[in-house]
């Protein structure tokens, strides 16, 4: 499945996930280990406080949120980079073509096993949907790479009752395998040009392998790519982080104590939707919200809410595929959450 360099340039790509597979699996068994000897999962408290703590100033909040995410950062370029380079359009449209079904659920199990979050992957969607057109599968595979993260999955079933678990789980699903399909539906025919990798050689067959001279070609078109998707996503992502920590560090979450649990898990949700969260960080901040006394349904909204969608990423899929239907995924992780939160209670 490559534009240029053939089975190299698939074996580039390929490399880069078996990098990051093998980064994000480490660093989960390092956490379960830390959980499992501690019975509770700690980390940094100078990043996303949610209204719970004195806040910093932005920029070193920004810095620090920086300094967790960037490794997986780099990672969702480098996909995003390669997939734009080295995978041809026909190929991926070809994947999430026919049946809805069909198409959502290899979008959703090629996501889920990146257990990027969701700024690290929205670089991903950018060069998914720019190469293929099909907004939905696109979608599917952004948000299943946070909202599907099988090591998030686990802690949550460890940390949390089985119904809050359950509830986080199956809002996952939802969003993934109906929500985007929905969101792609309202949003019609929806078709991006396709993005193709920044040169070409028309001498060259798709699928052939390049001489040993063109090894060179494939790193400086990759480099190229990294340069294009590194300019449109990752300016985008640090204006959204800002804002979410502006409205993190500002809004009194104590003052929802004593609120009715719809207002709890409709304002919850809300936050959840708009704050940027690194890989795990709703988990801890759910069981503070359970220890300040709010309800189960608010907590849940968030472990699903928080890491599944966030404004960076928001932004992300504005510019490439319009803001309706930016304004539509967050509108829909919003309403599962505020569903699935109400029904817990």
């Amino acid at each position: 499945m490559a534009r240029r360099g053939g089975v190299t340039g698939l074996m580039v790509l390929l490399v880069i996930l078996a990098g990051l597979v093998s980064y994000k699996s480490a660093g989960a068994v390092r956490v379960w280990h830390n959980v499992r000897s501690t019975g509770t999962l700690a980390v940094r408290d100078d990043v996303v406080l949610l209204g719970l703590g004195d806040p910093l100033p932005v920029f070193w909040q920004v810095l620090n949120y920086l300094t967790v995410v960037w490794p997986a950062l780099v990672f969702g370029i480098l996909i995003a980079s390669a997939v734009r380079a080295f995978v041809p359009a026909a190929r991926l449209a070809e994947l999430f073509d026919g049946a809805p079904v069909r198409s959502h659920v290899a979008a959703g199990l090629s996501g889920s096993p990146l257990m990027l979050c969701s700024c690290c992957v929205a670089p991903v969607f950018s060069a998914v949907y720019g190469r293929s057109s099909r907004l939905g599968p696109s979608l599917a595979v952004m948000l299943a790479a946070p909202a599907l993260n099988p090591a998030a999955l686990i802690l949550t079933f460890a940390l949390f009752s089985a119904t809050i678990a359950w509830s986080r789980l199956l809002m996952g699903l939802a969003a993934v395998f109906l929500g985007t399909a929905l969101v792609a539906r309202f949003c019609g025919s929806r078709s991006a040009a396709a993005v193709g990798p920044v040169t070409s050689d028309t001498t060259n067959e798709p699928d052939a392998e390049p001489h040993p001279s063109d090894r060179w070609s494939i790193i400086a078109l990759l480099l190229a790519s990294c340069v294009h998707v590194t300019v449109r996503t990752v300016p985008l992502i640090i204006v959204g982080v800002v804002i979410g920590m502006l409205v993190s560090n500002y809004f009194p979450v104590a003052a929802l104590t004593p609120s009715t649990t719809a207002v709890a898990i409709a304002v919850t949700a809300a936050l959840a939707v708009l704050v940027a969260l690194p890989t795990f960080f709703e988990i801890p901040l759910a069981l503070t919200l359970l220890a300040a006394g709010l309800p189960a349904g608010a907590a849940a909204a968030l472990l699903f809410a928080g890491p599944t969608v966030n404004l960076p990423s928001l932004l992300t899929v504005g510019r490439s595929a319009g803001w309706k239907p930016a304004v539509l995924v967050g509108l829909m992780v919003w309403l599962i959450a505020l569903v699935g939160g109400a029904i817990l209670g």
